[in-house]
């Protein structure tokens, strides 16, 4: 056997690396596939956050229901500035607390849910100046002005492409639905 001593080489293979023709190419191709991807990423985003945040009020909507039948009592959802009394505004994206009774909760009657204010600069704004929902132990929503109200999600830039609605009945019925350009009906 023989050693191999430092005058002894091995046969060099070709390093291979990118041409900058190729770098170009790919970097151009990169660009194009963000310039399409960017905003379809940011509908999604901003879609499943809109649908997340009407999907919270209709969550909620349904507890209070589902309280009020179990309980045998009024329990009431209203929007709420400092998650402890209602604030008599039609603007929900403060926050929203649930008790029962109605009014304001009280020592006998605390607050048993509260959800707090949306994170972004999205607003949520109910028609007919409504700022509390009050459900009978039937489940009927009373209170309410005219067969209903709805509730309207916009995102910040005011684009109906990502408006939601939620609407309550006088009978209980909740749903959620999109902006048809002119309004939730």
């Amino acid at each position: 056997m023989r050693l191999l001593t430092p005058t002894d080489r091995l046969p060099r293979s070709r390093q291979r690396g990118f041409t900058l023709l190729e770098l170009v190419i790919t970097m151009a191709v990169a660009a194009i596939l963000l310039v399409i991807a960017i905003p379809s990423f940011q509908y999604i985003t901003t879609s499943n956050r809109i649908s997340g945040e009407i999907n919270d009020l209709l969550g909620d909507m349904q507890f209070a229901k589902a309280e009020a039948i179990k309980e045998g009592q009024t329990v009431t959802i209203c929007a709420s500035t400092d998650e402890a009394t209602c604030s008599g505004a039609a603007a929900w994206n403060t926050g929203w607390i649930i008790f029962a009774g109605t009014g304001n909760p009280t020592p006998s009657d605390p607050v048993i849910h509260i959800h707090g204010r949306f994170y972004g600069s999205d607003s949520l704004q109910a028609t007919g100046n409504t700022s509390a929902v009050q459900f009978n132990r039937e489940g009927f929503a009373f209170g309410l002005p005219g067969a209903g109200v709805s509730f309207e999600l916009h995102d910040p830039t005011g684009s109906h492409t990502y408006t939601r609605c939620l609407i309550a009945t006088v009978v209980g019925a909740l749903s959620t639905t999109t902006y048809n350009g002119g309004s939730c009906q």
